[in-house]
């Protein structure tokens, strides 16, 4: 007679989590596995399955999903070198977390090629974690109101659609500021409908904490990219998505866990301090806090990547962060100046990969 154990048994004999295991057999993967009940029962002999949860997907097979947002200091242009970091395919780094997520350009690197038990992200602007859990929660309603935008602006005139777009910016900052739950979608949409045609697609406020940025001069832009929008809906639906501090993040981190920060740059010029994505700045000495952040994760046994400025562009003699992050190592790659008024001081500059491993 076939002897069966239970899915807590097969976790401890397998050393892998109990909800794996579910999983596992939910997907059929274990043969001869059955249900007794509402419970799962499991040959005492069966062999624990290959682990596929880091293997890269088939691309062909997979949607690649790409950020929703345009967003200052995103790092689609880095990526390469940034995935030359990844850990997933060794099976032992099972979760992602990505504490300063913005336009979440390596998030959705991530999630398009690979399957991962967990995922967290966070970020302090409350407007944009708003719309990520709006995309993952709310989709459809998403994006009738994003149709309903995108065919009242195209049609207008210069004139027409300043005016058009002002009377969004107006009704986003009087919903930051006096809205409720019960409008979180619209706000969604005009932070989608703002980001596609404003002035270089910036996130940025004044010390009042109102978005102030200027409209663009798009001709045609795409304000609702429907498909892409329900690719990321559909990758979101097992992240959690929190609004809060990047020390937050400490209670989901573990010896698992693969972890990206991409904090505000330091400014490399004393007239280059564009880090205003939200009222709160960070200067000096929140830099160095979230060095010594990183060396409490660095001590759970997680894996770490870091990028920064790199002060040196400025002033060879800057070891702010050579300093700070003394113990780990720090990698100097190339990237592209993106936000400038002046064309000609757009262009390669150095930025910072630091990683403790």
């Amino acid at each position: 007679m076939l002897a069966y154990m239970t899915a807590n048994e097969a976790a401890e004999k397998w050393n892998i989590s109990h909800r794996r295991v579910l999983k596992l057999c939910k997907e059929k993967r274990i043969a001869d596995v059955a249900m007794l009940g509402n419970m799962w029962i499991i040959p005492i002999d069966a062999n624990k399955p290959e682990d596929a949860r880091g293997l890269r997907y088939n691309k062909s097979e997979e949607k690649v999903v790409r950020p929703f947002l345009k967003w200052a200091g995103g790092k689609g242009q880095l990526l390469k070198e940034i995935e030359q970091y990844y850990l997933f395919d060794n099976g032992s780094i099972t979760k992602y977390a990505e504490p300063f997520v913005g336009g979440g350009a390596v998030l959705f690197d991530i999630l398009s090629k690979y399957d991962l038990e967990e995922v967290y992200i966070s970020d302090i602007n409350a407007e944009l974690i708003n719309t990520y859990r709006i995309i993952r929660d709310d989709i459809d309603a998403l994006i009738e109101i994003l149709y309903a935008m995108q065919n009242d602006f195209i049609p207008l005139d210069t004139d027409n659609r300043k005016a058009y777009y002002m009377q969004r910016r107006e009704r986003f900052n009087d919903l930051k500021v006096n809205g409720n739950e019960d409008i979180n979608i619209e706000k969604a949409a005009l932070m989608i409908f703002l980001n596609k045609t404003c002035f270089n697609g910036l996130y940025r406020v004044n010390k009042k904490g109102l978005f102030n940025v200027p409209m663009g001069a798009y001709k045609n832009p795409m304000i609702c990219d429907e498909n892409n929008l329900r690719a990321v809906s559909e990758k979101l639906q097992r992240v959690n998505i929190v609004c809060g501090d990047y020390r937050e993040s400490a209670d989901f981190i573990d010896e698992n866990t693969f972890v990206y920060f991409d904090p505000p740059y330091r400014p490399i010029t004393d007239t280059a301090s564009f880090t205003a994505y939200t009222e709160n700045l960070f200067n000096d000495e929140e830099q160095i806090e979230l060095a010594r952040f990183v060396d409490d994760m660095h001590r759970k046994g997680a894996k770490v990547v870091i990028s920064n400025s790199d002060p040196k562009n400025s002033d060879i003699e800057d070891d702010f962060f050579d300093s700070i992050y003394s113990s780990h190592k720090i990698k100097r790659v190339d990237a592209n100046r993106m936000i400038n008024c002046n064309s000609e001081a757009r262009g390669k500059i150095k930025e910072l990969l630091i990683s403790n491993f």
